[in-house]
């Protein structure tokens, strides 16, 4: 790219793109050298497809080099440009938070319509409470708070440093939800320590899965991804332990890989859970099992 500042636009993200593509990043090369350069330039993606013959100055692209030359190192987008939007909200991500993605916006969604049923039967106040397990950046909990702002929220991992993430992006989107440290429900030793909803996206993932040498997920925290030979070791302790942190018919909600749901579906079951149901996400892959205490 020495080159970079005689070259338009248009000629940049085309160079940038058959870079990336070349170095085996096709699985959007194109959308990553758009945002690549829109954060070097400072100026949204609608700005380079509306003026794609305009040619930036030397000092407007310093930063565009070094930008994608860590992308063609590996490294994943969000860690480059210290964000990631989930749900419409722009969260700062670091390699001590899970990248939000958008298989995720499944649970939210699912745990939304489930709300809006359970709203014709439940006349507010008291409002609801939900627990969101394993927050990470906070992706899930802000989503939600964002979506219903009388949900009463708290979010909990172990992970001081996530915490700290989590709490500044809700900061920035002016959220107002409660963060603890506690690994899984270790810190909710309250009697009253009960939720209507318990959300959470464990990790999932065998600990020998050949992926995890593979893309994003190499410079994510392992302890965010792996759980057990099978990548259920977690959830078991998740769907044995929630229904005391349940309220009377409460809903508990968990995210998984697609070739898990029978397995998930067991657990809810030999746990006690009714009206178990699953979801898929847009790709039509199993994503979120859910179900009620009895």
């Amino acid at each position: 790219m020495s080159d970079s500042e005689q070259q338009d636009i248009q000629t940049l993200l085309s160079v940038a793109s058959q870079q990336l593509m070349q170095h085996g990043l096709i699985d959007s090369p194109q959308l990553d050298a758009e945002l690549l350069l829109s954060h070097a330039l400072n100026v949204s993606r609608t700005y380079l497809f509306t003026w794609p013959e305009k040619v930036p100055s030397a000092e407007q692209l310093k930063n565009f080099p070094p930008l994608l030359e860590q992308r063609l190192q590996g490294y994943p987008i969000a860690h480059i440009l210290g964000e990631r939007e989930f749900w419409g909200l722009s969260l700062k991500v670091t390699q001590d938070t899970l990248i939000p993605r958008p298989d995720t916006e499944t649970l939210v969604e699912t745990t939304l319509n489930l709300m809006a049923k359970e709203a014709k039967k439940i006349l507010p106040p008291p409002y609801p409470t939900l627990l969101d397990l394993g927050t990470g950046s906070g992706a899930i909990a802000l989503a939600l708070k964002s979506e219903q702002p009388q949900l009463a929220v708290t979010a909990v991992d172990q992970s001081t440093k996530a915490l700290k993430i989590a709490q500044h992006n809700a900061d920035s989107h002016q959220l107002n939800i409660q963060f603890l440290q506690s690994n899984w429900f270790s810190a909710l030793t309250s009697p009253h320590a009960t939720f209507d909803y318990i959300v959470s996206n464990p990790p999932y993932i065998e600990e020998k899965d050949p992926h995890l040498t593979q893309g994003d997920v190499r410079f994510e925290p392992l302890s965010a991804l792996t759980s057990g030979e099978d990548g259920l070791d977690d959830i078991r302790y998740i769907t044995q332990q929630a229904a005391a942190h349940l309220t009377p018919k409460g809903w508990l909600l968990i995210e998984h890989g697609y070739h898990q749901a029978d397995s998930v579906a067991n657990q809810f079951q030999i746990n006690g859970f009714a009206s178990i149901q699953l979801q898929h996400d847009l790709a039509g892959n199993p994503r979120v099992t859910l179900g009620q205490k009895r």
